[in-house]
């Protein structure tokens, strides 16, 4: 009796290494699978901070064109006043752009993370489900 009852800790214990040692894995699997998503988001925001500074160059050498163009049309009188008028949208057209570009940003980061921890969640549930 004894060493059945012995026996069956023994078991017991076997089973709950097996299964922590599962836990760990999956933990593991998780915190990898984490640091390839953060990659990713990375790479991603790279690509997107070196398109907008393509456009917003893109913009300002317009700028410079029209400016120019302005100078050579009109009179001096006219220049000045056409050249601060232009330099004004510039400063707005690169502000507006800036803001546009730290929103849309932050908004694909909110996504992710959500995505993350959904994705996460129904890895939980599934593996505890699965153990149990």
């Amino acid at each position: 009796m004894l060493m059945m009852m012995i026996l069956m800790m023994m078991m017991m214990m076997m089973i709950m290494m097996m299964m922590m040692m599962m836990m760990m894995m999956m933990m593991l699997m998780m915190m990898m699978m984490m640091m390839m998503m953060m990659m990713m988001m990375m790479m991603m925001m790279m690509m997107m901070m070196m398109m907008m500074m393509m456009m917003m160059m893109m913009m300002m050498m317009m700028m410079m064109m029209m400016m120019i163009m302005m100078m050579m049309t009109t009179s001096t009188t006219a220049t000045t006043t056409t050249t601060m008028m232009t330099m004004a949208m510039m400063m707005m057209m690169m502000s507006m752009s800036m803001m546009m570009m730290t929103t849309t940003i932050l908004m694909m980061m909110m996504m992710m993370m959500m995505m993350m921890m959904m994705r996460m969640r129904m890895m939980i549930m599934i593996s505890c489900a699965y153990i149990s």
